[in-house]
């Protein structure tokens, strides 16, 4: 694999939060993962970048406990894991934003919020207490507000919102559930400027709260502005790396369509 020297974060030394081992995944006769490593230091930004059907979607969906590996490992903080439905890879400390959300759209935008981790009253009562809807709407309504989501009202059914809106709320429901990773598969597609912004913000704060990210993402400055490292997706393998710096540009784009001979200058060669 061709390997850039990385730009190294804050917390570099020691071992890595993440490690994913030769991870493959077949549907079938088809190949979607082959072999892939990958390595998440704490506080770390890592963007997966490469086409549309690089295998970048299929890892994380593995990473999240939608799809089981056939071969290889993932560990975290050097203990194997294998999430086998998304609840476990969230109790695990994993978290998912994924392309198509997953909201329900006949709840409300506190009840997507609070999804499974419904507040009841009283709370010593847990699941068979009362629906606390109120409390409900007044976190979900603060936690939106954060991201400047602007929805008029939490306890609108979340199928009548703005695609902008869904996002807002599975980015907002994800960042007030994430313990050590969280995972963005195009968190922005959505969004616009001021979104977009709100969005990375959210992303530096959960890194200096002791979080690391994973992020999908097609623009490259984007990636450039929050990522530390770029690691490249094709045909299923994890072809290359390079820091996340718009000196590398030429690089990284080389190694997403396949120049191998640019992209060895990544590593100094």
């Amino acid at each position: 694999m061709n390997t850039a020297s990385t730009r190294a974060p804050a917390t570099s030394a020691g071992s890595p939060l993440l490690e994913v081992k030769g991870a493959t995944k077949r549907f079938g006769a088809v190949t979607a993962l082959r072999a892939v490593n990958l390595s998440l230091q704490k506080h770390e930004v890592v963007a997966l970048l490469g086409d549309n059907g690089a295998g970048k979607s299929t890892l994380i969906r593995c990473l999240s406990g939608v799809h089981q590996l056939d071969q290889g490992q993932i560990l975290i903080n050097g203990l194997p894991i294998s999430p086998r439905t998304p609840a476990e890879a969230q109790q695990l400390g994993i978290v998912t934003v994924h392309q198509d959300l997953a909201l329900f759209d006949n709840l409300s935008a506190a009840g997507n919020f609070f999804a499974g981790r419904e507040l009841s009253w009283p709370r010593w009562a847990g699941p068979f207490g009362f629906l606390n809807s109120r409390a409900m709407n007044v976190e979900a309504e603060a936690a939106l507000r954060k991201l400047q989501v602007i929805i008029h009202d939490v306890r609108h059914e979340v199928g009548l919102m703005s695609g902008g809106q869904r996002q807002g709320i599975a980015v907002a429901r994800a960042e007030s559930t994430c313990r050590l990773i969280m995972i963005l598969d195009e968190p922005t597609a959505a969004l616009g400027l001021r979104e977009r912004r709100n969005v990375w913000t959210s992303v530096e704060r959960l890194r200096s709260g002791g979080a690391s990210i994973i992020l999908i993402c097609h623009n490259l400055d984007e990636v450039f502005a929050i990522a530390d490292r770029a690691v490249v997706f094709r045909q299923g393998r994890n072809v290359g790396e390079a820091p996340a710096n718009p000196q590398y540009r030429e690089q990284i784009v080389s190694m997403i369509i396949g120049a191998e001979e640019p992209a060895a200058t990544a590593r100094g060669e």
